[in-house]
């Protein structure tokens, strides 16, 4: 009888062995995000004089990317690559206008529903889930009330952050990304308006021109309501848009900085504390070092670099109070942690009294809005103890949207078949049994123009480059599109190349001297071979609806999010404050 009932249950404790082991196995996943932090800002890609310990920390127990490129060098089509591991451009996430990103959170663009998250992935495999700072994702389809793009319908189940973006225009004081746009449509149509006024006033007193009452008045309307719609869009701007949410509820509008970093840092520490004992994932997207900058008064003035170094020791800190809390609760060996930025550093970002708000992006070209190296070359480092070996540094192309399925693979979840994935596995390449990257080639685009092409060629150490067209810096001599802020990626903005503009990067990372027929006898033959490559690339990409069209990102008042006490326009209130005094 025991015979037979051992018979009977030795099956299913195996089955359960085998399924308790390999749950053992799934880490959990802490990606941290930065904003617009450059390449040459980290310690351990060169700088010197920013402190950033707790981030060069990861490359010393881990790896270190040094040729790891965003899908997009704009937040929110990088961000929506990273999410999905596809172009963003197969989303309809890469805008066709001058508007790259949403200025808005009540516009109805966003990431689609029907895109899959890996946090949507993993949450199906029993990974408890959050995202805690910004998003800059989209918000409400149809109304406001039905949270079609929030993170909270792409696989979270937690939230706590920024659902737009962090604006210089959130922050009192810290000026404007609308000074030209205002200029331009507001207080110029003003000066006609008034200038009209007083040249047919002078004419009538004149006795030249006999001019009617009814067109005084007029224009005196229509200076009026010109005047009111900019001092009614300067005024609500902040709290329309600057705003944090706790899930689907707004929790401080307008935000505070007063001690954020602290505040989602305590958030993130809570989460992983809650979920030591079952896998988790933790999203945490820093709006450091996005303008507006900001820190608390224990890194305010500190740093060697002003308001942003103050602002990257302060992101440096809280990525140091992760590492902690997730050694502490014991689980830091079976974590894989990821640390990156969005996309390289914002080059043109000078505040008005001259101070240097934008990073570095060491010795690379350009900055975020271009393909150039410094636009899209960012910080990549892994850490995973045990699996990935310590102080490992690898050259090859690697893609932020590689970490949609490696994190997915590694969860126990199978990929989507009903889609193009762009990323590929990284953990060959970390674990050394591939010694090159999956990626052959690798498209960079501008928002929605495919600008360039990235090719590895298997039986070479070259890295070959070439341009389709590139930004037309200004002025000239600088590294960057200093009158617009960003550089465009169209019409007169742009240089086109025919044939396109080549280089080896693994000669000249600098991209300083391109590639002729007469220095490279195969320049013909390189440059056909790349053509092919985004032609067939190029037939692999639908049409899809455009999340940045006009309709999409205009602002719409029935889509716009208020505290659930406000009335109006008049959103105000401060559950974060509340929340924290209940808490302690």
């Amino acid at each position: 009888m025991l015979l037979t009932t051992m018979k009977t249950l030795w099956p299913l404790l195996f089955f359960l062995a085998e399924a308790h082991g390999h749950a053992a196995l799934r880490p959990n996943f802490v990606l941290l995000m930065a904003d617009d932090l450059g390449i040459g800002d980290p310690g351990c890609y060169g700088n010197k004089t920013l402190r950033t310990p707790n981030i060069d920390a990861l490359a010393d127990a881990g790896a270190k990317l040094t040729q790891h490129l965003a899908a997009s060098p704009l937040c929110t089509p990088s961000r929506a690559a990273f999410m999905t591991g596809r172009y963003p451009v197969r989303s309809g996430m890469a805008s066709q206008s001058r508007v790259g990103v949403f200025i808005f959170s009540a516009s109805s663009g966003g990431l689609p529903a029907s895109e899959t998250t890996f946090a949507t992935l993993l949450r199906n495999q029993g990974y408890s889930t959050a995202l805690i700072g910004k998003w800059h994702l989209g918000l409400h389809c149809d109304n406001s009330s039905d949270f079609c793009h929030h993170p909270l319908s792409h696989g979270f189940e937690y939230f706590h952050g920024l659902p737009l973006t962090n604006l210089r225009d959130c922050k009192a004081g810290a000026g404007s990304v609308f000074s030209s746009a205002v200029r331009l449509l507001a207080l110029v149509p003003l000066q006609v308006t008034a200038v009209a006024l007083a040249t047919l006033a002078a004419l009538g007193r004149l006795g030249l021109l006999r001019v009617p009452r009814p067109v005084f008045a007029c224009l005196l309307l229509l200076a009026a309501a010109g005047l009111g719609a900019l001092l009614g869009f300067l005024h609500f701007f902040r709290p329309l848009n600057c705003f944090l949410m706790t899930n689907r509820e707004v929790t401080q509008q307008p935000l505070s900085y007063d001690n954020l970093t602290q505040r989602l840092t305590a958030d993130a520490a809570r989460f992983i504390r809650r979920n030591a004992d079952a896998p988790f994932l933790l999203v945490v997207s820093y709006l450091q070092v996005h303008t507006a900058l900001f820190s608390s008064k224990d890194f305010a003035g500190k740093s060697r670099h002003g308001a942003y170094g103050d602002a990257v020791e302060e992101m440096d800190w809280s990525v140091g109070q992760i590492m902690r809390v997730l050694q502490d609760v014991g689980v830091a060996n079976n974590t894989l942690v990821y640390f990156t930025s969005d996309q390289g550093a914002h080059v043109e970002e000078v505040s008005a009294t001259g101070e240097i708000h934008g990073g570095s992006n060491g010795i690379y070209k350009g900055g975020k809005g271009n393909s150039w190296e410094g636009g899209i070359r960012v910080p990549g480092l892994l850490r995973w103890p045990g699996v990935i070996p310590a102080g490992l540094q690898i050259g090859e192309p690697t893609s932020n949207m590689d970490v949609f399925p490696t994190v997915v693979k590694l969860a126990g979840s199978p990929l989507p078949d009903d889609r193009i994935i762009d990323g590929r596995d990284l953990m060959p390449l970390l674990r050394g049994t591939s010694p090159r990257s999956e990626h052959e080639f690798l498209f960079h685009y501008c928002n929605f123009y495919l600008s360039a092409v990235r090719w590895a060629p298997r039986n070479s150490t070259s890295v070959w480059k070439a341009f389709f067209f590139t930004p037309k810096f200004s002025p000239p001599g600088a590294n960057g599109c200093f009158p617009t802020q960003v550089c465009l990626c169209y019409g007169r903005f742009v240089t086109r190349h025919d044939p396109p503009l080549l280089f080896d990067l693994s000669k000249d990372p600098r991209e300083r001297t391109p590639v002729t027929p007469t220095s490279e006898p195969r320049f013909q033959e390189i440059v056909a071979t790349m053509e092919r490559a985004a032609e067939r690339h190029v037939q692999t990409v639908r049409d899809v609806p455009d999340q940045f069209s006009l309709g999409n990102i205009l602002w719409k008042p029935w889509l716009q999010t208020c505290c659930p006490s406000s009335s109006g326009l008049s959103c105000q209130c401060d559950r974060e404050k509340q929340d924290t005094q209940e808490s302690r």
